[in-house]
Formats: C-alpha cells, sequence, structure tokens
C-alpha cells in the first residue's frame, strides 16, 4: 500500500504514519493502535500481521482470509478504548463490510488487548453482535 495514502483504519492520517509502521514491525503504542491496525491488515489480507499480533495462547494455527477478494471493507468506529490494568485493555469497536454485492455486514465487537512479551496483543473477544 502506498504509504501517502489515507490509512484504511479511518484515523484520518496517512498509513505510513498510521498502521504501516506496525505492519512493518514497530510495536504498537496502546490497544486501540494495535486494534486499528488489525483492522487494517484485515483490509489488506495481509494474515501474517495478523497471526503475529495475536496472543499464542488464543491464536489459531491457520487464518483464512477471503481467498476470492469479494470482501470489501467500509469502515471503522471505535467507541471506547479503555485501560483495565498496567497490561490489559480492551477495545470496543464497529466494523462494517461487504462481501460481493450483499448486504452491508455491521461487526460489534469488545476485543481484549494485553501486553505479552512487552508488546501489545490481540487476546479474545468479550463478545460480538
Amino acid at each position: 500500500m502506498d504509504n501517502n495514502a489515507p490509512c484504511p483504519c479511518g484515523n484520518g492520517i496517512a498509513y505510513g504514519q498510521c498502521c504501516g509502521p506496525l505492519h512493518g514491525g514497530a510495536a504498537a503504542g496502546s490497544a486501540e493502535a494495535l486494534m486499528r491496525s488489525r483492522y487494517s491488515a484485515f483490509v489488506l489480507a495481509d494474515r501474517d500481521y495478523l497471526l503475529h499480533s495475536w496472543h499464542p495462547d488464543t491464536r489459531p494455527t491457520d487464518l483464512q482470509l477471503d481467498p476470492s477478494g469479494n470482501t470489501r471493507w467500509l469502515g471503522l468506529s471505535v467507541k471506547r478504548h479503555q485501560d483495565t490494568g498496567s497490561d490489559s485493555a480492551i477495545v470496543e469497536f464497529v466494523a462494517r463490510y461487504r462481501v460481493g454485492g450483499g448486504s452491508a455486514v455491521r461487526l460489534h465487537e469488545v476485543s481484549r488487548f494485553v501486553r505479552w512479551e512487552g508488546r501489545w496483543v490481540y487476546l479474545d473477544a468479550e463478545g460480538d453482535s
């Protein structure tokens, strides 16, 4: 992705100053930054980043993204970011996407993040609707 293009996470800044460095190996400064970078990784179909940013205790052995390329991500809205401890946080968000010509899907999730080996990682979701 062009580093000067708007970041897919919708943060209002260029990819090269937002999620790009995280995708390149930099550590996220907060759970929200990691969550935004994971959303951007879904947009960019960056399977390796998604797996790398997932806690090893809950990470799947494989992750299948849309092989046909029919998923179109429509936007991200962060509703809440809350530190729940010195090394834990939750991020509530709504992500919207469309598969093929179908109706838009709304994914509402409260994700849990922890600091593992000095880096923020995705642990799991409290619930989605």
